[in-house]
């Protein structure tokens, strides 16, 4: 009896310190799933099989292509990826729309991701797929790609941004500009919700990480009060560190409103929104915007971390190269990995074999390019057995 007992602790405790590692076919099942969202066929589990099999021609990341060409992959995996992204509450449950086509499209056609902030670029049906035409005013076009079951693998294209807009291609930020991300951080406000969801859409940072006290406050807007409840250490030890470093870039978009109205985006050039100069009694002594020029301050102090190309000048006018200055940064770059990361993988990464195939992928990412579709491969095939 007690051998029997010995033996059944021996067993069960060498199990858990040894789990099996799934076989070959299991990992290609797995990676189709993860991937596409649906099992594979008896026909493509056998090609991602004998992609995944060291001993035959092929190697893990033709497997990880197999399953990204099913038309899932982009319907439902990269619908559901990007849809959070163009919403305050940052739900996956919203119609299809400009932004989130964009994202799908230049997934696609490995077009350099880093230029999502900044391109003359947006993804529609092709020409005839619905009967809705792309609109500056309305999202029925899109909505009518998704409730047709349109195949966005097949059938979207890229345009023009400023033709469907109707602004110039000097005005467009990529989806900082499109309609669906107007509607939601452009409306009403003062703007800095468009600079606050880029962040942590695309920075993977909210503003209370990048916390700086030490940042000069001349640019600091009119809107905040520097004594809030009679209080001036509030605005020293709390405001500031957000506002030192937002107001000067989110003067970027001193141009740009949402009319709820008319439902479209309004570009203003030469004229600054009357939004910037909301509550401008608080402290009639700050800032009063001019225009749409912008400075990152964060390029020195505890925040130079986010890695900003030293190739730009830290510095501009209007969207289009704040867009440049952000996606060129190292925190853009391993922020697509990370999403990507726990799109495939279902969890963040957790140890050190996690975070060192993060980095390689993040490198390998800006290394080729910024194609992301290599980031969705390198990621399936690290997670193929877990």
């Amino acid at each position: 009896m007690r051998l029997w007992r010995v033996l059944l602790v021996v067993t069960v405790t060498a199990g858990l310190a040894m789990p099996a590692q799934a076989g070959y076919r299991e990992q290609a099942k797995r990676m189709h799933e993860r991937l596409a969202g649906v099992p594979p066929s008896d026909a493509v589990l056998q090609q991602m099989e004998d992609a995944i099999n060291p001993g035959l021609p092929g190697n893990e990341n033709t497997a990880a292509d197999i399953a990204m060409n099913n038309e899932n992959f982009y319907n439902v995996t990269l619908k559901n990826f990007a849809a959070p992204w163009t919403n305050r509450d940052r739900s996956v449950f919203v119609p299809l729309n400009d932004y989130t086509t964009t994202v799908i499209g230049m997934i696609r056609d490995d077009v350099a991701f880093n230029t999502l902030l900044s391109a003359d670029l947006t993804y529609v049906g092709r020409a005839g797929v619905v009967s809705a035409a792309p609109s500056a005013t309305n999202n029925d076009h899109y909505e009518q790609l998704e409730n047709n079951n349109i195949n966005l693998r097949d059938d979207i294209e890229p345009a023009s941004q400023s033709a469907i807009l109707g602004i110039p291609s000097s005005a467009t930020a990529g989806v900082i500009t499109s309609r669906a991300a107007s509607e939601a951080f452009f409306v009403a406000g003062t703007n800095r919700a468009m600079f606050r969801f880029t962040l942590i859409n695309h920075l993977c940072n909210e503003m209370e990480q990048l916390h700086d006290t030490r940042l000069p406050p001349d640019r600091i807007r009119q809107d905040v009060p520097r004594s809030p409840g009679g209080d001036s250490r509030l605005f020293l030890n709390n405001c500031i560190g957000c506002h030192s470093g937002m107001d000067p870039m989110a003067q970027a978009f001193a141009y740009y409103n949402y009319d709820d109205a008319a439902g479209r985006l309004v570009y203003t050039p030469g004229s600054v929104q009357a939004k910037y100069f909301n509550n401008d009694l608080n402290f009639p002594q700050g800032f009063r915007t001019p225009n749409d020029d912008w400075e990152n301050r964060w390029r020195q102090g505890q925040n130079a971390y986010l890695g900003f190309d030293q190739s730009l000048p830290g510095s501009g006018a209007g969207a289009k190269s704040l867009g440049e200055e952000l996606g060129s940064s190292d925190a853009f770059a391993s922020c697509q990995v990370k999403k990507v990361f726990r799109t495939v993988c279902l969890r963040d990464p957790e140890d050190l074999a996690d975070r060192t195939k993060v980095a390689e992928i993040t490198n390998t990412f800006r290394s080729t390019g910024y194609r992301m579709k290599q980031v969705f491969a390198d990621a399936a095939v690290h997670c193929r057995g877990q």
